[in-house]
């Protein structure tokens, strides 16, 4: 169901497609706040922000994804707690020390060619390998054992689509560097795809 299904149901206070709301996007809330606030506060964080997002859902226009609304909601409290118990956010990996190698440099050779070009597709279309549920499970397995920062840039950019310049602001890093994370998010999830595609393993 898309958003613009979904949401005359939400903002009439429908409680069962707002159960749906919760389903699909707890988990990826959570994972939002855990760099903000931590591991033991981000469940409570993401709770107070549902309380909140039902209050106002009356009133949200729909200009942006339902997705991209919620995840503001939850920076905004997250920040909030951060400040009431006044609290670092600490990015451990976020510079590196440079020992990191592209994971997408030995695909390709000093011309800008493949090296090793990508396997035959077994799928009708990339559409339709995302659907695997065993890939899935792949995907779910790699996201969680990703860094922390690493995940959360990835949600807020590629999945709620917030700018970089508010992604940013909401991690108190440079525009570099995180582009740099972002980067290496994607490049693992494309190591991952592509090594199932040609193997169909994790």
């Amino acid at each position: 169901m898309t958003d613009k299904d979904q949401l005359p149901a939400l903002k009439a206070g429908n409680k069962t497609q707002f159960s749906i709301l919760v389903r699909d996007h707890h988990h990826a809330l959570v994972a939002l706040a855990i760099p903000i606030v931590g591991f033991s506060e981000a469940e409570e964080v993401v709770q107070i922000a549902w309380i909140k997002a039902y209050k106002a859902i009356a009133s949200f226009e729909g200009k942006s994804k339902i997705r991209t609304w919620l995840s503001r909601i939850v920076i905004n409290e997250a920040k909030m707690q951060l400040r009431a118990r006044k609290k670092e956010t600490l990015f451990s990996d976020l510079a590196g020390d440079g020992s990191d190698s592209d994971a997408l440099a030995d695909r390709f050779t000093q011309t800008g060619h493949w090296a090793t070009p990508p396997a035959t597709w077994h799928y009708d279309s990339p559409e339709a390998l995302l659907m695997s549920d065993d890939l899935a499970q792949c995907l779910d397995r790699i996201l969680t054992a990703m860094p922390n920062n690493q995940r959360a840039i990835l949600e807020m950019r590629d999945s709620s689509e917030l700018p970089f310049g508010e992604i940013c602001n909401n991690l108190s890093i440079s525009a570099s560097n995180a582009r740099v994370l972002l980067h290496r998010a994607r490049a693992h999830l494309f190591k991952l795809v592509d090594h199932y595609q040609e193997t169909g393993e994790c």
